[in-house]
């Protein structure tokens, strides 16, 4: 009977092997703990009852340990929304009626427009507050531009 303890470790291993989740490795576990205790008795009834109660209780007792490894709660902002709320300079004038500007975050160049009927020059400090369709909204950073 320890051959197919051993068969069903391996297998219930390999289906872990291809799954994400950490929880087919404790079935496995308990497959060889009810490997080892059919070395000692041929009960069928023992060995599937030590198989299921060990199972049980490592995945309750690891459950906690691994959701603090694996649960990460803070969200990570990629991609065009990583710019918002950083720092730019202007580069091309922003002209919200010609539809026009440009800044540059991290040493890459955006496209960019602002709120009202405002002109921000190159060279002004800007934060990008949303991201618009493919631009950026920005407001100027201690400026005497007024909005």
């Amino acid at each position: 009977m320890w051959q197919i303890w051993l068969i069903a470790a391996g297998i219930f291993f390999i289906a872990e092997i291809i799954t994400v989740g950490f929880l087919i490795f404790w079935l496995g576990i308990g497959a060889i703990l009810a490997m080892i205790v059919s070395l000692f008795t041929n009960n069928v009834v023992i060995q599937t009852a030590v198989f299921v109660i060990s199972s049980t209780i490592l995945i309750f007792a690891t459950k906690p340990l691994v959701n603090k490894f694996t649960k990460n709660d803070k969200k990570v902002s990629t991609n065009v929304y990583s710019i918002i709320g950083k720092k730019g300079v202007v580069t091309q004038d922003i002209n919200i009626v010609e539809g026009k500007g440009q800044i540059k975050i991290n040493g890459e160049t955006w496209s960019a427009m602002c709120d009202g009927n405002i002109t921000i020059p190159v060279g002004t400090e800007v934060e990008v507050k949303e991201i618009r369709g493919v631009k950026a909204l920005v407001e100027p950073i201690n400026s005497t531009i007024k909005i």
